[in-house]
């Protein structure tokens, strides 16, 4: 009956079942009705019996060896159609239980199918399809329109349009050029691609996402640990009591009906359904959760720290402002650049790129350059003597340009003087940019009922006032090193459950003391993906599905758990008042089990507020 496939199985015992009922209404002694209801028996309880055989074998006390002694009690009595109707309906639930889990993981499938087979490499100009498990580090592939990248690399050449949204969960394609990362099973909706492999194998990006999700997904949670103590010992309680009623009442069918209807099948599987579909639903939206005691700890919080750089901005300086003192702003971008040229400061890759913005000409270089370390740098070009750094650098400033430059650094700015000798000739105002959906963010926060949003930064304090202003924050930190968030973290512990928010990168020490840590990772952070409780591949915004899922999962978990009591409870009365006997209790069990799961499921259908408020705006 086994080798059967599942549908196939369905019909045949149901027809068997059916025709027990007929039989058993006309004449249950009958040699006919007794040959279909034992067939029936034995082969619905065929896996049954298998499976309490193993668990003697390991002294385990499960559901299928409670359901096993029912089943061969009903023989010894001589009522067969009550083990036939046990075994049907115990094997149907079963049967419906697997394809409903089955569901919940259908996440992790979905990104297991995401992987391709094949890579087209070229060699020495040639071009030839190889499996994937033959790509090399170093390897050129081409990728062209319409197929999935293979492995993790770097654009060697080409111009595409990808989508990356199974990884991400971001629904518009990202353009991508030279020197750019791609990762693999991310799919070229448009150009072409030639690039070169960096990751191949069990390290690219999407294979670490799978074992991340199957790592969660087996990772249990405090309340589901719980539940499975609970359980063994509530099943040998079962069993106890069970052999009691009958040394008291002699009646064996009463004593083995309660055995069979306090078996706590909902209530087992009331947690892990409940964690494995938030963690499948969270993985399809970019959110990697590191288990079920992760969404856990996620679900209480109540008070959110947030890093800034990297976290609230995108952690890439960027000139904001720009203030010229009789000189052309070109010129003056020019100027700046080419002292700037030979460093690898983020206020100077900052200039640079705005000279790029402008379409300035960046191959001229300094004749001599002078880096004075915590000040800026002093340079020559054409014959000119010019130094650009911060206020330490250039003495001799004029009103005007203090003021100035206390405008710019009151609107968060940080500031770099670019001057010949004692004239100034401009000023640029830089910032790291916020990111666009950071504001929203923190009110989506407060609307979810957090009750405070506070912001960690080792920067200094009119910078961190501004952006805090900005955002709409309730309080913020400035100048603080590592420790030092850490340290402010673990004070807010002793009264709040709280969230870290980070990169993953420096921030690992307050990670470790927030209840909940998210990491903002990013695909290719490698470092980001292993540090924090839960990972956002994409965007901030994601916060706010995170937090919700687990809120959501932890509702559902109670729902499960508190529904899988009632019924336990409800059925113990019925079998001690006899309104319920032992087919009857199986029935009820097994629909019990699959409203759980029902109920679980629906985490599976949940789109996220993020989806939700994107959708009325589009």
């Amino acid at each position: 009956m086994i080798w059967l496939k599942k549908h196939h199985r369905i019909i045949v015992l149901s027809i068997l079942f059916v025709s027990s009922i007929v039989l058993n209404e006309i004449d249950p002694k009958m040699i006919s009705s007794m040959i279909v209801m034992t067939t029936l028996t034995i082969l619905a309880g065929a896996h049954i019996f298998k499976k309490a055989l193993m668990d003697i074998r390991y002294r385990i006390i499960g559901i299928d060896l409670l359901v096993s002694i029912a089943v061969i009690a009903a023989f010894i009595i001589g009522d067969l159609f009550e083990a036939a109707a046990v075994t049907y309906l115990f094997t149907l639930g079963h049967i419906l239980e697997k394809g409903s889990l089955e569901k919940t993981r259908g996440a992790l499938k979905a990104l297991m199918d995401l992987k391709p087979n094949m890579a087209r490499v070229i060699n020495q100009g040639i071009e030839t399809m190889v499996s994937l498990d033959d790509v090399k580090i170093g390897d050129k592939i081409l990728v062209k329109a319409g197929e999935k990248i293979p492995v993790d690399g770097i654009i060697l050449e080409g111009f595409v349009s990808i989508d990356e949204q199974m990884m991400t969960g971001e629904s518009m394609p990202v353009d991508k050029k030279v020197a750019d990362k791609v990762f693999g099973a991310t799919i070229v909706q448009s150009g072409y691609l030639k690039m070169q492999a960096e990751k191949v194998g069990d390290d690219t990006t999407l294979s670490k996402i799978i074992h991340m999700v199957e790592e969660a997904q087996d990772n249990k949670a405090i309340t589901q640990k719980f539940m499975e103590r609970f359980s063994s010992f509530y099943t040998p309680l079962v069993v106890t009591i069970a052999i009691l009623i009958f040394i008291v009442t002699k009646d064996i069918r009463f004593a083995i009906t309660m055995l069979v209807i306090s078996c706590p099948g909902a209530l087992v599987i009331a947690t892990p359904v409940s964690f494995v579909a938030g963690i499948g639903n969270a993985a399809k939206k970019g959110i990697l959760f590191k288990g079920g005691e992760s969404i856990e700890r996620l679900a209480k919080g109540d008070i959110v720290f947030f890093d800034k750089t990297g976290t609230l901005t995108i952690g890439k300086p960027s000139v904001q402002r720009i203030k010229s003192y009789g000189l052309d702003e070109t010129m003056l971008v020019k100027i700046a650049s080419v002292g700037e040229s030979y460093s690898e400061h983020p206020l100077s890759l900052a200039i640079i790129d705005y000279a790029k913005e402008l379409h300035i000409d960046l191959s001229d270089k300094p004749d001599k350059t002078d880096l004075v370390i915590g000040k800026g740098i002093i340079f020559s070009y054409q014959g000119k003597d010019y130094q650009i750094g911060n206020r330490k650098l250039t003495k001799n400033l004029t009103t005007d340009v203090v003021k100035d430059i206390k405008d710019f650094e009151s609107s968060g700015l940080t500031t770099l003087i670019l001057s010949e000798g004692d004239l100034v000739l401009g000023i640029f105002g830089i910032a790291d940019e916020m990111r666009k959906d950071a504001k929203a963010v923190i009110q989506s926060l407060k609307d979810m009922g957090i009750k405070e949003t506070i912001m960690l930064t080792g920067d200094q304090p009119l910078i961190a006032k501004h952006i805090s202003d900005q955002l709409g924050m309730d309080m913020h930190f400035a100048s603080l090193l590592p420790e030092d968030k850490a340290n402010i973290i673990q004070k807010y512990k002793d009264s709040h459950h709280t969230i870290f928010v980070g990169d993953g990168i420096n921030d690992a020490l307050a990670l470790s003391y927030a209840n909940a840590s998210v990491a903002i990772g990013g695909l290719g952070k490698d470092l980001a993906m292993e540090t924090a409780d839960v990972v956002l591949l994409q965007d901030l915004n994601r916060l706010i599905d995170a937090i919700d899922i687990s809120r959501k999962v932890r509702l559902n978990m109670i729902e499960n758990i508190g529904f899988a009591l009632i019924v336990v409870i409800i059925l113990m009365l019925g079998v001690i008042f006899n309104v319920v006997n032992m087919s009857l209790g199986m029935l009820v069990h097994e629909l019990s089990v699959l409203i759980v799961l029902i109920n679980a499921i629906r985490l599976l259908k949940y789109k996220g507020r993020f989806h939700e408020k994107r959708t009325r705006t589009e």
